[in-house]
């Protein structure tokens, strides 16, 4: 499904041009134009992101971010505004915004940091988009109860391997590189050098893997990063 996007601007020519890029990305984008309005839709509807202008009619985008915050501890929130002073960006993140451009901003870097921030909210929602079970080939992986049935028996799973699993589960066929599953599944920092990951890439093969030689579903792609197939077609 595409990410649901929610975008808070009342001025129309700035509203459309991001409107017009965002879907051009593949996401789904509602537009408002007030607080009111964005506040009605979020008790209602799930948003995977908000775009939010600070300067608004009616209630200001501040005060939007913190009754979002009420309802929702872990929405991300992106703040716009044409203030520059540093106060005014420590205000914004002081409401539970997770990240600030100033206008006038680049549309690339708003695109980075709209992608960047749906990547890190997603790994870290536990569950969320996942059901109970998940399968592949001829293995089914229970998540909550952090337990595996495979070709070769019952496996039990550690914290750190349900983390890997669920990031590569939400993010099936895409590439990951070792920065972003460092970052996701042990909190490291992207330029650690570490043998860890690809001990448990091993590890994931020869639970999962009918030949873990030749693997179907967890992928490497040299000098990319990692992927896993659902499928196990490459």
């Amino acid at each position: 499904m595409k990410p649901h996007l929610l975008l808070v601007e009342d001025e129309p020519g700035i509203a459309r041009g991001l409107v017009f890029n965002l879907e051009e990305e593949g996401f789904k984008v509602t537009h408002v134009e007030t607080g009111e309005e964005a506040l009605d839709l979020v008790w209602d509807e799930h948003f995977d992101l908000v775009i939010l202008d600070v300067m608004l009619p009616g209630i200001s985008g501040l005060e939007v971010c913190q009754k979002i915050r009420r309802h929702d501890s872990r929405l991300p929130v992106i703040m716009l505004t044409a203030r520059s002073e540093e106060q005014d960006r420590i205000d914004g993140l002081a409401t539970g915004a997770d990240d600030y451009l100033t206008k006038p901003f680049s549309l690339d870097e708003f695109m980075l940091r709209v992608k960047g921030m749906l990547r890190r909210s997603e790994w870290y929602r536990p569950g969320s988009g996942l059901g109970r079970s998940y399968r592949f080939g001829s293995n089914e992986v229970n998540l909550k109860e952090q337990k595996a049935m495979t070709a070769r028996g019952e496996l039990p799973l550690t914290e750190l391997e349900v983390r890997m699993l669920r990031t590569f589960f939400r993010h099936e066929g895409e590439t990951l590189s070792r920065a972003e599953l460092l970052a996701a599944v042990w909190g490291m920092a992207p330029d650690t050098e570490t043998r860890t990951l690809d001990n448990f890439i091993v590890r994931m093969r020869k639970y999962f893997e009918a030949d873990p030689s030749k693997p179907a579903h967890f992928l490497t792609l040299r000098g990319r990063g990692y992927r896993f197939s659902r499928r196990g077609s490459q």
